[in-house]
């Protein structure tokens, strides 16, 4: 096995249950083909033929271009039961078998969406090989520990186009993440059209929206790649782009057009007109045309709704229906959604201030405040999302969210409780981001989250989790994704030339500010431009990670060449960018808000050169050395430019192992 191991690299990500390598490896040849030995849907055919080209550009081999019907000499055979249900659901059966040798690849699944599965195992296997490509002789045996393996994405604050919707969805499929759920509705505009409601988009999303043809696309889409749909419609709050087209609906006070500024506004649906479930029951009505996902997302977070405090009507029909407060009123809003929702053969799903004992228990709750919220649902008898620790707009490293579970391994859940835990949901909300920096806040960190949706509690090797990422997140870009690339594109755009070099050498070292921390430092709106330089910068890019394992293998082992090496060439190489990087900055206004920055950097990298040397020769530093260089690397973690340097923490680390 040893031997196998040195001539492959298992870049499986997310990894599966079970894995054993085997002796030689399937060599990959022209005119490779691929036969489907018992269902042949046409979705399983197209899902193996968008495999097939990918591998085809992979190896730049020339492969078959059409599927076989049973035929027991084609290399690749596959063996599937059924295409899965009409429309996929929580027990879809997403298990596959896979089993690869010298002579033949076999692929087993009970559905196709396992099938599906299993050729993105097959994909990420796909290596070079000396003079050709192959994929190791390997047994795989696979599936999900969660059913629920989700993306949200916003679309309400900053509208995404369909193409851009769609090459996530593709990266979703190719972690085996199974769920998109699209946020279509916020107080800075209404993303789909409704034909009976019109307004809501006439007047609701400065003409940046969703046809229903474009949904049902989507979800057309997504359903080729074994991923569901799941629409969430915002109420009763976050609803002023409904209220600006219907002020009918509002609780006292009404918009006077969508909001620009980010945040939780005051207004909110009314709960208490029956004229406002007739609205809602023909609205949803009409979505679930268009959405044949079982669920149904309300959102019904952060909904302050002071009018329901002070309109005497409202007031009047709190007492009179024993309504002590607004959360009682916000039970009574649900209950009749609810009912709509069963009506129309829907399950609801909110977030975590729907929960309440008033409601239901096939009600699904997903957590934003954590993990504590999240068992208390489940310990009270309802399913359960965990979302909270996959909050990417806070620009956590990879890492980090990668050791959150949503059942961990000390929960004090019950066995049947861990049961209604469906899964996890990454959110990706959009106050500062557009379709041109979209894809590098989700990817590659997205891949991360989506292993610990699918393997085993256990799988928790953070190293190794790194090592695996940066040749999936390559592989990513072949799928569309821009995550990598957009940030040259930002660079030239800020700099306005080709030669940015030294710019990009400079980038390296920073890493967006969170969104709280960006809120606090910048007024941002739905109309500022984001083509600022933390805009071009990318969250934990992999030199932030490769530098903190550096400094750990230094300060363990003094004498680690390796790791000096790589300390030394970072700060050596990015000092000497700064004297091209501040002629840019002079000269282009967009990047002179990082004059600072670039004055710090420079006495930083000494630092690092000088606390390497130190710890690399066990050489005491000079007396007060050590304190004016801590007080040094905190001045640096002080807001500025909208952008943090992504190496203090190690830096403050090596510096400390000083004598």
């Amino acid at each position: 096995m040893s031997q196998i191991e040195h001539a492959f690299r298992y870049n499986v990500m997310p990894l599966p249950t079970s894995m054993q390598p085997e002796r030689g490896s399937f060599v990959i040849t022209p005119g490779l083909a691929v036969s489907l030995q018992e269902t042949a849907s046409p979705r399983l055919a197209a899902g193996v033929l968008r495999a097939m080209k990918r591998m085809e550009d992979k190896t730049g081999l020339p492969l078959a271009r059409s599927i076989l019907l049973p035929d027991a000499t084609a290399a690749i055979r596959v063996y599937v039961t059924s295409n899965g249900g009409a429309v996929q659901g929580l027990d879809e059966d997403e298990s596959y078998r896979l089993e690869v040798s010298s002579s033949a690849v076999e692929v087993h699944a009970a559905t196709t969406v396992g099938a599906l599965h299993a050729f993105e195992t097959l994909l990420q296997l796909t290596q070079p090989a000396g003079d050709h490509y192959a994929i190791p002789a390997v047994k795989i045996q696979d599936s999900p520990r969660f059913s629920w393996r989700g993306l949200m994405i916003d679309c309400g604050r900053h509208f995404e186009p369909l193409p851009v919707l769609k090459r996530n969805i593709d990266a979703m499929a190719a972690v085996k993440l199974n769920v998109f759920h699209w946020h279509l509705t916020e107080d800075q505009g209404f993303r789909i059209e409704s034909k009976t409601y019109p307004k809501l988009t006439e007047l609701g999303s400065d003409g940046l929206f969703y046809t229903q043809d474009d949904a049902r696309e989507l979800v057309r889409y997504a359903r080729e790649r074994g991923v569901r749909v799941v629409p969430e419609f915002e109420m009763p709050g976050h609803s002023m782009a409904w209220l600006v087209a219907y002020p009918e609906l509002a609780s006292g006070s009404t918009p006077n057009g969508i909001w620009r500024d980010f945040g939780v506004s005051n207004y909110a649906i009314d709960p208490t007109r029956e004229e406002t479930y007739t609205f809602l029951e023909a609205f949803l009505r009409e979505m679930t045309t268009i959405f044949p996902d079982k669920y149904v997302h309300i959102g019904g977070d952060e909904a302050p709704a002071p009018d329901w405090k002070t309109n005497p009507r409202i007031v009047a029909f709190m007492k009179a229906h024993h309504l002590a407060d607004n959360d009682a009123l916000q039970a009574y809003f649900n209950q009749r959604v609810l009912a709509i929702l069963e009506k129309l053969d829907r399950r609801m799903v909110g977030w975590d201030e729907i929960f309440n004992p008033a409601l239901p228990k096939d009600v699904v709750v997903q957590s934003w405040r954590g993990d504590a919220s999240l068992a208390k649902g489940a310990q009270a008898g309802y399913q359960g999302i965990l979302s909270a620790p996959y909050y990417l707009d806070a620009m956590k490293p990879a890492g980090v969210m990668y050791l959150a579970d949503p059942v961990p391994a000390n929960t004090s859940l019950t066995t049947a409780q861990q049961k209604l835990i469906l899964g996890g949901e990454i959110t990706m909300w959009a106050e500062h981001i557009d379709q041109h920096t979209i894809d590098s806040r989700i990817w590659p960190r997205a891949a991360a989250i989506a292993e610990r949706f699918w393997s085993a509690q256990g799988v928790v090797d953070v190293d190794d989790m790194y090592r695996r990422l940066l040749p999936v997140s390559n592989e990513l870009e072949t799928l569309g994704l821009q995550h990598i690339s957009v940030e040259d594109a930002g660079l030239r755009d800020l700099a306005g030339t080709e030669d940015i070099d030294a710019l990009r050498t400079f980038d390296s070292a920073f890493e967006p500010v969170s969104f709280s921390d960006r809120y606090k430092q910048q007024h941002t709106s739905q109309l500022t431009p984001l083509t600022s330089f933390v805009d071009a910068v990318r969250p934990d890019r992999p030199i932030r990670y490769q530098l903190a394992s550096a400094v750990k293998e230094l300060i363990a082992l003094p004498s680690d060449a390796a790791a000096r090496a790589t300390l030394q060439e970072f700060f050596e190489k990015t000092a000497a960018s700064i004297p091209a990087v501040m002629k840019q900055i002079n000269a282009a206004p967009r990047l002179q808000p990082l004059q600072e920055r670039a004055e710090q950097l420079q006495g930083l990298c000494a630092t690092g050169r000088e606390a390497v040397n130190y710890v690399g020769s066990q050489t005491a530093a000079p007396t007060g050395w050590k304190a004016a260089k801590l007080k040094q690397i905190e001045e640096a973690t002080k807001p500025s430019a909208i952008v943090r340097f992504t190496f203090l923490e190690p830096l403050r680390d090596l510096v400390n192992a000083t004598n």
